[in-house]
């Protein structure tokens, strides 16, 4: 029974550390061009959490669905723990794509990437990888 419980919590615990961390406002960077003074182009970094629309707007998407998908992961994994309900395969596929949607700015470069986004992807990497050995286990 003891086994049971602590993997319900590890069920529920990793996607509510990941949407903790998704409201940080640096897991998501978009850099910006100005003209300098020499006429070279000159570049600024802002960052801004997963939950922010500014990246949504400037055509980095991933980082806000893959943050809606986190809270979906975090609802479903407590309702199955509640009901007592073996959803492992749901959470599992809801955390792939969520990873998969969290490395997203990865295919602009890697000027797009921050060190919290990369802990975020990992947090539901490994929620994905959980689930999927608790469901084949």
């Amino acid at each position: 029974m003891k086994k049971t419980r602590l993997t319900a919590w590890i069920l529920i615990a990793l996607p509510i550390a990941a949407i903790a961390l998704e409201l940080l406002p640096y897991g998501v960077a978009l850099n910006f061009g100005y003209p300098s003074e020499t006429g070279e182009i000159g570049w600024f970094r802002e960052t801004y959490s997963y939950f922010s629309l500014m990246p949504y707007g400037y055509g980095v998407f991933g980082p806000l669905i893959a943050a809606a998908l986190t809270c979906v992961t975090a609802v479903t994994a407590s309702v199955s723990v509640i009901l007592k309900k073996n959803w492992t395969k749901t959470i599992a596929v809801l955390c792939t794509v969520a990873a998969a949607l969290s490395a997203s700015p990865l295919l602009l470069g890697y000027r797009y990437v921050t060190v919290l986004g990369v802990v975020i992807t990992l947090l539901l990497a490994g929620e994905a990888v959980f689930a999927f050995r608790l469901r084949n286990g």
